[in-house]
């Protein structure tokens, strides 16, 4: 039975290297020497550090300058809340994300199943295992998926005939 999984995976590699780019030309500007602005990633967190949330936003735009250079769609990036750190300094943690979440894999599940498309999704593991009868039918999932779905990015491997 042909099946695909469907998953939502950033290239980490990419990921490292747009952080270290974007620590370089952090180092090199103008308007962030004598400040204790920086950028690093720990695991699948991209910590963002500053003087005031303007600067964070500023070392923002510039990785996603950097992830768009690479090919690294910035839809991975889920943003959370800037935190006051001691004086006057703040930080925002950004996670990147990976695998499916069990919300948005029932999501899917319950588009596909509307659509009448005859075949089947199945949550394992942060990925959805779609499978049906005929490769058509898995194409068509697939051009469903891309067109409903636009708050995550999507990649479909493992096509098995």
């Amino acid at each position: 039975m042909p099946s695909f999984d469907t998953v939502c995976e950033a290239n980490m590699v990419d990921v490292k290297h747009a952080i270290e780019n974007t620590t370089k030309e952090i180092t090199t500007r103008f308007d962030f020497k004598g400040t204790p602005a920086a950028i690093e990633l720990k695991d699948k967190e991209i910590t963002l550090m500053g003087d005031a949330d303007f600067q964070l936003t500023q070392i923002e735009d510039i990785l996603r300058n950097k992830l768009t250079k690479r090919n690294v769609d910035v839809r991975f990036l889920d943003k959370g809340d800037v935190q006051k750190v001691g004086g006057d300094k703040v930080k925002q943690v950004i996670k990147v994300r990976d695998g499916i979440e069990t919300e948005l894999g029932k999501k899917i599940q319950r588009i596909i199943k509307d659509s009448k498309i005859k075949v089947q999704a199945a949550i394992q593991d942060g990925k959805l295992r779609v499978s049906g009868g005929k490769r058509d039918d898995l194409q068509a999932a697939m051009a469903l998926m891309r067109k409903e779905v636009t708050d995550i990015p999507l990649s479909f491997d493992n096509f098995r005939d």
